[in-house]
């Protein structure tokens, strides 16, 4: 018999022995909490410069390894100054929260078994949770109880799966032979206010980016419903087929939730498919005092939230939720015989768009089953109050607030004699004391504001409006607070 060499043994510098694994974790926690402690206290804008990170860069030319514990040091030192920090209290920014401690703790656990989800023969165990989340949700939305769905990457895949269904549900040659199946142009509708993501919705789709119709306002930042009929029915009339109405609840620019019960009648009344783009503002479900403000939203064909903006997971965890779960399965049907399973309600490479994926649904799971329903109700009222600190600070120092949504956004115009928004808000950000952003609010920049921190304190508000206030007196950067 022919004696062969053994197989060389793994690669430790991707395979460590255990050892080395848990002393390199045990300085993974410790640098990382050394670094989380030094965020919060500091500036919350980036101040690494660009070229300077290139030339940082440049030796990597990956033809030698490097030692991890220096990889890693180094890694953290590029994120602690190469990013604006979300996790920062005084960031006051887009919906872009720090990540709960649970959700964290759930990518962990997720890279460890790294699971596959394409299939539930292959992950049971994760697929079996994913679905109960998305049941709890559907539950909490006021769906049937045979409702189903499926987490996604972002708010954009799962308003694109709803365009999908939609047109799938329209018109069932669709799957076939694309738009060319139906009678004449297709056509969706939204807000002038919604995200801009539906434009490259649509584009993909295959509808053409002509086919989103924009919807004016009402002055309040809500779509005018009197303007969506009239459009669907002008439309109709030149041949042109209605598939998708979507209205937001929770709008980027300014927390506004658009007219959901008049948009469902319209969409029915006019076979349409009724979606609710609640990527940010869907977590007021889970506040029996703020839940009533999304009414309407119980009667839709599907829903989008995502789960790591205002229920703070870590990123790209979005779900797409539907009652027309057997619709999902058509419009992403497909026959692959290497697979284990071929379950159209169970498997997720047979009813959504990704194919291979990673265990997200448990970002949310461990953080709704660590807080419940009443400890995220909690954490969306506190924002909330948050916004009505920043309100009353800034009321009292002669700004005005342009919006009136009841969530946690505020747009605010500067007193009468200080300078423009988009100056103010500069000044502000080389301050670094806070950060906020520039919106336009029905024609106006406005000065936008959004409590997504969930441990921002009375003094971070305090920093904020400060920040503000010293934008509008002086062209000089201010101090940051250490």
């Amino acid at each position: 018999m022919t004696s062969r060499a053994p197989l060389p043994p793994p690669v430790a510098a991707l395979f460590p022995p255990r050892d080395e694994r848990e002393r390199i974790d045990e300085l993974l926690g410790r640098e990382l909490a050394e670094a989380t402690a030094r965020v919060v206290a500091g500036p919350v804008m980036p101040t690494l410069e660009r070229e300077r990170l290139r030339r940082e860069l440049e030796p990597f030319d990956f033809a030698r390894p490097r030692p991890l514990e220096e990889l890693i040091a180094w890694a953290i030192g590029v994120m602690e100054q190469g990013v604006v920090h979300m996790n920062n209290p005084r960031y006051f920014g887009l919906f872009n929260p720090p990540a709960s401690f649970p959700s964290q703790c759930a990518d962990r656990i997720s890279g460890a078994f790294n699971p596959q989800l394409a299939s539930s023969g292959s992950s049971p165990a994760p697929v079996e949770i994913e679905a109960h989340v998305i049941r709890a949700f559907a539950r909490r939305a006021g769906l049937p109880a045979a409702s189903g769905g499926h987490f996604t990457t972002s708010g954009s895949e799962a308003n694109y799966t709803a365009l999908v269904c939609a047109l799938t549900r329209a018109e069932p040659r669709f799957g076939t032979d694309g738009v060319r199946a139906f009678p004449g142009p297709v056509a969706m509708y939204t807000s002038r206010a919604c995200q801009p993501a539906w434009f490259k919705i649509a584009h993909h789709a295959g509808i053409g980016r002509a086919a989103l119709k924009l919807i004016d306002t009402d002055g309040s930042g809500r779509m005018h419903v009197a303007a969506l009929e009239a459009a669907v029915k002008r439309d109709r009339a030149a041949g042109v087929v209605p598939v998708l109405v979507s209205p937001t609840a929770g709008t980027t620019g300014a927390g506004m939730i658009d007219p959901l019960a008049e948009c469902a009648r319209i969409a029915r009344e006019h076979g349409a498919w009724y979606h609710v783009d609640a990527a940010w503002g869907g977590a007021a479900l889970a506040s029996e005092r703020l839940r009533g403000l999304l009414a309407g939203i119980e009667t839709a064909d599907s829903i989008t939230i995502d789960a790591h903006k205002w229920l703070a997971t870590t990123m790209g965890c979005g779900m797409f939720i539907t009652r027309y779960p057997q619709t999902l399965s058509e419009a992403f049907r497909v026959t692959a015989e290497f697979m284990p399973s071929s379950d159209t309600q169970l498997d997720p490479y047979l009813n959504s768009l990704q194919w291979s994926r990673r265990f997200m649904g448990l970002r949310l799971f461990l953080s709704l089953a660590a807080g419940g329903w009443e400890g995220y109700a909690a954490h969306v009222e506190r924002a909330a109050a948050v916004i009505e600190r920043v309100k009353e600070g800034l009321s009292a120092r002669g700004w005005t607030i342009a919006n009136d949504s009841a969530l946690a956004v505020l747009c605010a115009l500067p007193p009468p004699g200080a300078p423009p928004v988009r100056e103010i808000v500069r000044r502000m950000l080389e301050s670094a004391r806070a950060w906020a952003a520039v919106a336009i609010h029905e024609g106006r920049d406005v000065v936008r504001i959004c409590a997504t921190h969930g441990e921002t304190s009375e003094g971070d508000v305090e920093a904020l409006v400060g920040a503000l206030e010293a934008a509008c007196l002086e062209p000089t950067v201010a101090e940051v607070p250490r």
